[in-house]
């Protein structure tokens, strides 16, 4: 307890550098335990893109090339898929709903989706989130359009306006459907999704903004089928338990060849393929803290030379060499362990300040929660690789001789 007391007031008398490595230490730990917790919100962001969706079936494909184009916008399609197929499919008795997807079209670089109102009804996003209306009405013609949250915002669109489509995708765009404009019916509020960086019509508001396109060169007979042409659909099943056993059935089908993933597999996968990024992040963060220590190695050492007639005094009153060592242990451990608390104090700041600028500009959800087990471990660690640090000036005092103190040096 005296030894504590002593450590305090000898950081008291020592306000700056006490401060400053007090601040160097606490913003090592906020970028540790910040880039950690937000690691943790962009995985959870990117995992809840997609929930209670069982199969995502699309043309054969590559898994993730399937996920990206459908679920997140990025990248073309592989191929199409008859109407044909898509209903022998939907009919099946393991199906309990499908949302048929018809990708290729964009309006200033944004995806257009052909799709149905079972969209709005089946699909679900992180929490059990489902697509909402912030205004206006969903579309029920082939010349209605739904915008997402960010196109409407971006693109400064609001109910009532006329828009003309674009055929192909961004920087890919061959020409626009002008011919065939749709008007805003509805704005969807926020979800911090891929959904606010889409357009919604009807699938024969596709067909109909492509009839005169197709009719510019000779048909093909693949277009003229008895429906719309999908790039991918998704299925709700009546009982998961039967979600592999379908895709094993899909995946073998001979009629039409088709590539059908489990959702949560493939964004499992694709986070693998792109977590070399989370290790980058954390070799960066490790070096700011080790500098962070070093830091505080530095200032507890250099203050050493000031501080030797107090060590004199310490011992000619009968302070031992050791109690002097662990005086400075304690010091060391003492900056650490507020650089430490303040360092999270600081990030939890900072995520509850930033969290709507993360969710508003990039998408992502930072859940704001109790530090983990891991961010704990991160905070021991700092503080134990503190007095470790400590041990090198209380080594170097431990030495010292008590005369060393006492001599005044010219």
């Amino acid at each position: 307890m005296l030894n504590l007391r002593l450590a305090l007031r000898s950081l008291a008398n020592r306000r700056l550098t006490t401060i400053l490595t007090i601040a160097s230490i606490a913003l090592s730990v906020a970028l540790l335990v910040g880039v950690e917790t937000v690691r943790r919100g962009i995985r959870e962001s990117f995992a809840g893109t997609i929930r209670g969706t069982d199969l995502i079936v699309g043309a054969r494909d590559g898994n993730q090339q399937l996920l990206l184009s459908s679920i997140f916008g990025l990248g073309a399609p592989a191929g199409t898929i008859t109407w044909e197929t898509y209903q022998r499919w939907a009919s099946h008795g393991a199906v309990a709903w499908t949302i048929p997807l018809s990708l290729g079209d964009s309006y200033f670089g944004y995806r257009v989706v052909g799709t149905t109102e079972a969209f709005f009804e089946h699909y679900r996003f992180r929490n059990d989130g489902r697509p909402t209306l912030a205004a206006g009405d969903l579309f029920e013609d082939d010349r209605d359009v739904v915008v997402g949250s960010e196109v409407a915002a971006r693109r400064r669109l609001t109910l009532g306006d006329e828009i003309s489509l674009t055929h192909g995708l961004r920087g890919t765009g061959i020409m626009d459907h002008d011919e065939h404009p749709f008007h805003v019916v509805g704005i969807l509020a926020p979800t911090f999704t891929p959904i606010d960086r889409s357009l919604y019509v009807t699938l024969e508001g596709v067909e109909a903004m492509h009839e005169d396109f197709i009719g510019a060169a000779p048909p093909d007979p693949a277009l003229v089928s008895s429906g719309p042409l999908l790039s991918s659909f998704l299925v709700g099943t009546q009982n998961r338990f039967e979600s592999l056993k379908l895709q094993r059935e899909m995946n073998t089908d001979t009629s039409e060849p088709l590539t059908a993933i489990l959702p949560g597999v493939a964004l499992t996968d694709l986070w693998h393929t792109i977590g070399y990024a989370e290790d980058g992040a954390r070799i960066i963060t490790m070096a700011v803290v080790v500098v962070g220590l070093l830091g505080m190695l530095v200032a507890l050492y250099s203050t050493l030379q000031e501080r030797r007639r107090e060590m004199a005094i310490l011992r000619s009153l009968g302070a031992g060499p050791r109690r002097i060592a662990a005086l400075l242990v304690l010091e060391s451990g003492v900056l650490a362990t507020l650089g430490a608390i303040t360092g999270l104090v600081v990030t939890y700041l900072v995520l509850f300040v930033g969290r709507g600028l993360a969710e508003r500009h990039f998408g992502i959800f930072i859940p704001i929660t109790p530090p983990g087990k891991l961010e704990w471990v991160y905070v021991g660690g700092v503080i134990a690789a503190g007095m470790l640090v400590g041990l090198v000036p209380a080594w170097r005092a431990y030495r010292n001789a008590l005369q060393d103190g006492l001599v005044i040096r010219i």
